[in-house]
């Protein structure tokens, strides 16, 4: 049971190497069947491995299970409904969006439904734990102010069931146990073990237990596991820095033994600048004047955005990983799948000789023998969202979700358009019926019809940002003026009254083309116009992007309709929602055959090949032969490297500085797993001990292979860059 994916895959290497032939029929298949797979983000790398992360948009407090041939995941989905969002998998990597559990809140109060300036930002519905018995799904979750909430259901496609358990019980955990028995475990610090009854009405009275006191440095997001008999809990911690932990017992009540299991992986992301809110209410300028801001974020810090709190599962293949989300910028939080190493009865995140941290691509799980899961059963590779809308459907795609509950008197799909009626609102933060979706990293381009001549007096329509601070690009509609368009950043201003164009002559049937230009990985963005559908002029400055615990989510592209005048307007009407991925397509990130040279990103020095043996650096102007390497194919996302001169890299004893040197022999050539950053960035990975190539930019020392993974920053001498000569 406690198999080792690292062992798993290189006790079968020799027996997968001989089916070459068969790997080449599938990949071939494949291809054919997902020629057009890689226009939006996918962890599939079509060559039997992935890249983190798994989305590259938001999905926050993962819980994870399988259920035969089959894997399913929740996700918070806080105050936007549709909520509590599952996704379905067949190998772990490729996801698609089958359910939500509820399509709007059903509780009367106004905060629900963005009514009489009350809501509930950042709080709703959140940590779910999703587990399979007794023949149904059950996902349990908490919703501020109401208490435990489960929905069963027999399919996980739904009908679900809402069951209001109340309870003071959050961000848990849920075991149903050998005897029958149903324990939440939850809380911060002090974690309780709390028994439930089997008909969902509530939890047991008088069983509530504290099972690991406080100052055991235990934290919260709790994921509880009874494996051959011996009683597990993964969870997180945030103070004073983001880890992920294991403690074990052989009793559910304990006494339990604690271990870090993964800590410091950032896969080379460093924490975003959180947002400054000013005195006065949450949602607009302070009352004393003071204006939103973000302040700015140490690149060399971890803080809490890195890898942590998720839950594991064992693959089909006896093989166990981990889904832990990891805070990608504006992004929000995101899943990255990591393997696991089980080490003395621990269940480690990380491969053997690394164990903590994890690599950003790694093979996929295995589930076609000799095949690595590409050919006639594998799952095509997809993404777990179809972006794109025409809105010609009788229903909303899947990806869209209202901030808070719709008034569904206020909204339709007509005529091929989703029409939207303007109600009052200050500005956007408190607009009723925003249709949103997560915004999609690293860079996206979505672009949208609207249509304005529904438009009266007051009203505002358009593209913008749910969050804090929000924005957006619109068209305006004053009593006795032409149209108005405005970018609206609510770090200048919180008031949409000040024109930036009065629009020239809109067409005939009244549309106009709005554009957002995300570059979340850098934290910005840039709105654009179109009066023609094909030349787009940016308005407002690039606007500063922020992932902040006010909303608890990250960025998110929003479609609205509001009335600045106090009262019920006309409607605006979109069309045509489009979501480009510039950076989708890394089939050709990996620079197979061609000459190389590799840059150092902590001195912008490149290596180089000494004659007297040893891999280091020089000065920045060298491009002689000896700062050239050639990079062989040697399947499955491995590489060797080759010198100008003939030699190829090789790693002797530990990986030491100085271990790094070279031979004339290709059979002995070091194997590297090749992990892409992006933009020419990568990283090394051997195959030998599971740690990365590198050089120290401060101590002299030739290039090893001893390097745990990245720094936040990437410049302790393990990301690299490669131009190509």
């Amino acid at each position: 049971m406690h198999a080792n994916i690292t062992n798993y895959y290189y006790i079968n290497n020799e027996k997968r190497m001989k089916k070459a032939k068969l790997w080449g029929v599938c990949l071939m298949a494949c291809m054919a069947l997902n020629a057009n797979a890689q226009q939006s983000w996918t962890a599939d790398n079509g060559n039997g491995t992935f890249t983190n992360p798994l989305f590259y948009d938001e999905f926050s407090d993962p819980d994870i299970i399988r259920v035969g041939d089959d894997y399913y995941l929740a996700g918070t989905t806080m105050h936007t409904v549709p909520g509590l969002v599952i996704l379905h998998s067949k190998d772990l990597v490729n996801w698609e969006n089958v359910s939500y559990c509820f399509d709007r809140f059903d509780f009367t109060d106004d905060k629900f439904s963005l009514k009489n300036h009350q809501e509930i930002y950042g709080q709703g519905i959140w940590a779910p734990a999703i587990r399979y018995a007794n023949g149904q799904f059950y996902v349990f979750s908490n919703i501020n102010g109401k208490g435990l909430q489960c929905y069963t259901a027999k399919d996980i496609r739904g009908p679900w069931t809402h069951h209001n358990m109340q309870g003071n019980i959050y961000d848990l955990s849920v075991l149903f146990d050998d005897d029958g028995k149903i324990y939440a475990i939850h809380k911060y610090g002090e974690v309780h073990c709390t028994e439930l009854k089997p008909d969902m009405s509530g939890p047991v009275e008088g069983t509530d237990r504290v099972i690991i006191p406080e100052g055991n440095g235990v934290g919260e997001g709790h994921h509880m596991y009874k494996i051959n008999g011996m009683y597990y809990l993964i969870s997180t911690d945030y103070s004073p820095n983001g880890r992920t932990l294991c403690s074990r017992s052989k009793s559910i009540w304990g006494p339990y033994e604690t271990r870090v299991i993964s800590a410091d992986e950032t896969y080379g992301y460093s924490g975003v600048g959180r947002t400054v809110v000013p005195r006065g209410t949450k949602y607009r300028i302070g009352e004393d004047g003071t204006k939103f801001g973000v302040s700015p974020a140490s690149p060399d810090a971890t803080g809490c955005d890195n890898a942590h709190q998720g839950g594991i599962v064992q693959a089909k293949n006896g093989s166990w990983w981990a889904l832990l989300m990891q805070d990608f910028h504006s992004i929000g939080r995101t899943v990255c799948l990591m393997p696991m190493t089980w080490e003395d009865g621990w269940p480690m995140i990380g491969l053997k000789g690394n164990l903590g941290r994890a690599p950003r691509t790694w093979y996929k799980p295995d589930t076609v023998e000799g095949c690595y899961g590409i050919g006639e059963e594998a799952q095509p590779i997809r993404a777990p969202y179809d972006r794109n809308e025409n809105f010609n459907g009788k229903q909303l795609g899947r990806v869209w979700q209202w901030n808070h509950n719709p008034d569904d008197k206020m909204w339709s799909l007509k005529g091929g358009r989703l029409r939207i009626q303007s109600q009052p609102a200050e500005q956007l933060m408190w607009a009723r019926n925003t249709l949103t979706q997560r915004v999609i990293g690293p860079k996206s381009i979505a672009t949208v019809e609207l249509y304005v001549k529904g438009m009266k007096d007051g009203d505002v329509a358009g593209l913008g940002n749910i969050n804090i601070p929000c924005s957006w690009i619109g068209v305006m509609k004053q009593q006795g003026q032409p149209l108005m368009l405005r970018a609206f950043d609510q770090t200048a201003s919180d008031s949409p009254s000040a024109p930036d164009i009065i629009l020239p002559a809109i067409p005939r049937d009244g549309k106009i083309w709005l554009r957002c230009i995300g570059d979340y990985d850098n934290n910005q963005m840039q709105y654009a116009y179109s009066t023609d559908g094909k030349e787009f002029k940016t308005l407002g400055r690039m606007m500063p992007l922020t992932y902040q615990l006010i909303t608890f989510q990250g960025s998110r592209h929003a479609l609205f309709s509001f009335n600045v005048n106090g009262q019920k307007g006309g409607y605006a009407e979109f069309d045509n929602f489009t979501v480009e991925e510039p950076m989708a397509d890394r089939s050709k990130n990996i620079p197979y055959g061609k000459t190389i040279r590799i840059i150092n990103k902590a001195t912008n020095r490149p290596a180089i090949a000494l004659k007297h043996g040893m891999l280091y650096d020089t000065h920045a102007g060298d491009k002689s032969d000896l700062t050239k390497f050639k990079v062989i194919d040697r399947n499955l996302g491995r590489v060797a490297l080759q010198c100008a001169d003939g030699r190829y890299v090789k790693v002797y004893g530990d990986g030491l500085p100085g271990d790094v040197r070279f031979t004339t022999d290709p059979k002995e050539a070091e194997m590297f797993l090749w992990q892409d950053y992006l933009d020419h960035d990568f990283m090394l990975l051997s195959l030998t001990n599971h740690k990365y190539l590198g050089k120290s930019p401060t101590t002299g020392s030739p290039y090893s292979m001893d390097f745990a993974g990245p720094d936040p920053a990437r410049r302790n001498g393990s990301v690299l860059r490669w131009e190509e000569e």
